[in-house]
Formats: C-alpha cells, structure tokens, sequence
C-alpha cells in the first residue's frame, strides 16, 4: 500500500469523539505522517482543519475527503486511498457497515470504536474471509471498549504458564460520563435482543473449532468480593468476546482459558442502583418512543466539557492464576469515554501503519493484530499497565 495518498483518514472527525481523535493526532503524530480528514460536509472538515492548525501549523495539509456513509462509491475512494480508516461514525450497526465493506475489499486496514456485539459479529460473518484474502486487518473495539480488558488480559496472561488451565478475572472502578454514542449503541443493543443472540450462535458455528483447547467467558453472579473489597456486578458488554477471540486465536492463553468481567463497587446501594439502572434503561429500549427520548438526551457526537472529562478516570484490575502462580495488574488512565478512546483510537491507527507486528488478516483484535507495540504506544502516551503483585 506504499503507492496510497494518505497513511491514516479519520472519519467523521466533525463529531465529537472524532474531532478528539484528529486533535490528538495533530499532537501527536509523526511530522511525515500523510492523513486526512472524511465526512460528508467539506465545508465542516474544512473548519475542523483549522482548528487543528492552531493546534499545529502542519495540519494546514491534512487531507479532505468528502463521503458519506449511504454513498458505496465515496467510501470506496476513501478505503483505497489510505492504509489505514479510522471511523468513529456509530451506532456502527446503522452507519458502519459501508466502511468495513469498503476497507475489507480494497485491503485496507480499519479501526473503530465499536462495542456493538451484533455488528461485531455481523461483519465477521460477511468481511472476515474477504479481509483474510485481500489483507485487510479489521479491528473492531480500539477504545474503552475493549482495549483495557483485551490488552489488559493479554498483558496478565503473558506472566502465567501457557502450558495450564488459566483463568482471568477483571474489575472496573469508573468515574466519567458515557459518551452519546454508547448510550445509543447500548440502546440499540438492548432492543434488539433476539438478533444478538441469533448472529452470535451464527457465529459460532462459523468460526473454525479449536481443537485441543477450550475458551470460556461466562457471565460472572453478582455479589461481595473480599479480595476486591467491593460488590461486584458482571458487566453486559463486548469486551468478554473480545478477548475470548484473543484467547481462542493465541495459545499463549493456555489450554483452558476462562475470563469474566466485572464492575467494582464500593457500598451495596450503588450497586442495587446500577442493576435499576440496567433493567430501566432494558425496558426503556423496548418501547421506541421512550428509546428515541432518552437517545435525544445525549446524542452521537455530543460530549463533555474537557474540565469535566479531566475529573474522569478508569481503572481495571486483573487476577490472573495458571498453575501454581497468582498474578494481579492493572490498567489505568484518564476519562474512558472520550480522551482516553480517543488516544487508544489514534495510537491502534498509528500502531497499523508504523510498526513492526504479526502477520494477520481478516477481523483480529487489538491482542492479536499489535499486543506488545500497541501496549508500548499507549503505555509511552500515559495509559499505564501495571503487575502489582506474583505469588508463585
């Protein structure tokens, strides 16, 4: 792909969380790095230019593709122009679909933000096998969803025996506001409950079996954890399958791998009004008029103020136990809706086009595709991954 005009093109960068990804990329990006900005009005990409240029003269030359996501053939000019796509237009299982196609058939590797069981799945069945021939390294989840649990766990199983059974258990303590795109993604998701489970079964029986090997990631029961200090509640998102896809395609993961995720949290009532919460915003997503209300609240592409995102943070433990060895790690930084997806957004994109890594095609995670480099990256961009104790 050494003849492409650009090296990296962020779509949708005149929304919120794509706009953080550009900003953090005229920061941070290599002075030769070749990109451009896409989306459907030039005249906003152009205005986002500049802003970036007061950030850094050099963005002056950044790129601008319009295209649009029900426009094949503008998504196609922009797949087969650049190495790598980032995209940020959600909820992926309305707006992404076009992008994936495009990428998965020009060969062109793609990232996003998604953390949408049922396009996750969905574009594995149609792009997984076009990608594999073509090249292209679909990379679905390159954010809070689900770069902290999937390096996280790779991060933690890579100081266990991969000769034993291992098992992972994560624990998430959280302070920040959900981005509007997850919350409409949820929404969507939560609706949609017989398709989800359908595509997954469909998936199921289309991946190759492992052979000599088991992968689990049950749903954990809620309750006190002693060690943790903390009621934890297993959480219904992506990152689960995440890093089951991991795990499933790396046998450094051991024989017999399980992994479960959990939110940690301190007093009983939070906890009760979180399992509220959940069943609420459940029903709320059956019934269109009040899922269309809530969505309206906080819409894609809106966000947080950068003094309320500074008060935001993350932090995801890890107990990892293989044999006769107990690890515990961590992986921590900044607001998890916003900066920090943007950051790991950016530096997945980054980690693509740069580095040095394994030679994969087809859908592949973020363990699988970068691991090392991409820990490195973001360790150097201040996400920490830390052991913070070995018994042996």
């Amino acid at each position: 792909m050494a003849d492409r005009d650009y090296d990296i093109v962020v779509f949708g960068a005149t929304g919120f969380t794509g706009g953080l990804t550009a900003e953090y990329l005229a920061r941070n990006a290599p002075a030769d790095l070749r990109w451009a900005l896409a989306g459907r009005s030039e005249a906003k990409l152009a205005f986002v230019r500049d802003k970036l240029a007061a950030i850094n003269p050099a963005a002056t030359r950044v790129g601008l593709l319009v295209a649009d996501v029900d426009d094949a053939e503008s998504l196609r000019v922009v797949a087969e122009a650049t190495r790598v796509v980032i995209t940020t237009v959600g909820p992926y299982l309305h707006y992404g679909e076009g992008l994936v196609a495009a990428c998965a058939t020009a060969g062109t590797d793609y990232v996003d933000l998604c953390g949408e069981p049922e396009f996750y799945h969905r574009m594995y069945l149609r792009y997984h096998a076009l990608a594999e021939r073509t090249g292209a390294r679909l990379v679905h989840a390159c954010g809070f969803d689900s770069i902290p649990a999937d390096l996280g766990a790779y991060y933690t199983v890579r100081q266990l025996p991969s000769d034993q059974p291992i098992t992972v258990e994560s624990y998430l303590r959280i302070s920040g506001t959900p981005s509007g795109g997850t919350l409409a993604s949820a929404l969507n998701a939560f609706s949609r409950g017989r398709q989800n489970f359908q595509v997954a079964r469909d998936r199921r029986r289309a991946e190759p079996e492992l052979v000599g090997r088991r992968v689990h990631a049950p749903l954990g029961r809620p309750g006190h954890n002693a060690d943790q200090d903390a009621w934890v509640v297993p959480l219904p998102v992506l990152d689960p399958q995440i890093v089951a896809a991991s795990a499933a395609a790396s046998d450094k993961y051991g024989p017999d791998f399980t992994y479960q995720q959990f939110l940690a949290l301190r007093q009983l009532t939070s906890l009760v009004g979180f399992g509220v919460g959940v069943a609420g915003l459940l029903g709320a997503a059956q019934i269109p008029p009040l899922r269309n209300w809530i969505s309206d609240r906080v819409k894609p592409g809106e966000g947080p103020s950068a003094a309320k995102r500074a008060k935001s943070w993350f932090r995801m433990r890890f107990v990892g136990r293989g044999g006769e060895t107990t690890v515990v790690t961590e992986v921590a930084g900044g607001d998890p809706g916003y900066d920090e997806s943007a950051k790991m957004l950016a530096e997945s994109a980054l980690c693509l086009a740069f580095d040095e890594l394994p030679k994969t095609a087809g859908q592949v995670t973020t363990a699988t595709a970068m691991g090392d480099a991409l820990i490195t990256r973001l360790s150097a961009a201040g996400i920490t991954f830390t052991t913070l104790s070995t018994k042996a």
